[in-house]
């Protein structure tokens, strides 16, 4: 027997694999598929939440595709026992507080709130109430998106942000608070 012979008879050849693709190639389509499944279900979400925390669609875009990038590079270890959708919300935050601390305070930021047919109100009084949130910290603006424009509760809000419920019943009153001095009493009464 030769020594090529030899080898062929002590190691087995693998059978190909069904499908054709080698394991580690299938593994990956699933996990790349899983994670587009996610993707199409949070985008529409998450971009809406930073529009409403920095007024600027194209870098709301942007700062929901840094969370998608940031959690597609640690997918393989959130895809199992994670809250994806929790997750998602807090990376975002902490790239729109990031975002925020980058910023100039002399930049103006104009943008079109797009009509959605599902919302109540003229996009006339969309626009204001953008505008009077955009006034607020990114704090107080990151409770008022969480807890009234996506109806999270406040221990949800909490632990998306990562401070206590007191801090968020107390953000989520004073910014209120400071939403109506700013909108005035006019504005109330329509």
């Amino acid at each position: 027997m030769t020594v090529t012979e030899t080898a062929s008879v002590t190691e087995p050849v693998a059978p190909a694999p069904a499908g054709g693709w080698p394991l580690g190639r299938r593994r990956k389509a699933a996990r790349d598929a899983e994670f587009t499944a996610f993707v199409e279900s949070a985008a529409t979400r998450l971009r809406r939440s930073a529009y409403l925390m920095c007024r600027d669609w194209h870098l709301a875009q942007d700062l929901t595709q840094q969370t998608f990038t940031k959690m597609y590079a640690s997918w393989t270890r959130l895809r199992s026992g994670t809250n994806l959708d929790g997750y998602s919300r807090r990376v975002l935050m902490n790239l729109v507080f990031d975002q925020q601390k980058r910023r100039s305070g002399s930049e103006l930021v104009l943008a079109e709130l797009p009509d959605r047919p599902d919302d109540a109100g003229s996009p006339e009084l969309r626009l204001t109430l953008v505008d009077a949130l955009a006034r607020l910290s990114v704090e107080d603006r990151a409770v008022l998106v969480l807890r009234h424009a996506e109806d999270h509760s406040v221990e949800t809000v909490a632990t998306i942000l990562g401070v206590s419920v007191s801090v968020v019943k107390m953000r989520n009153s004073r910014a209120l608070t400071r939403l109506r001095d700013l909108l005035g009493d006019d504005f109330l009464d329509r």
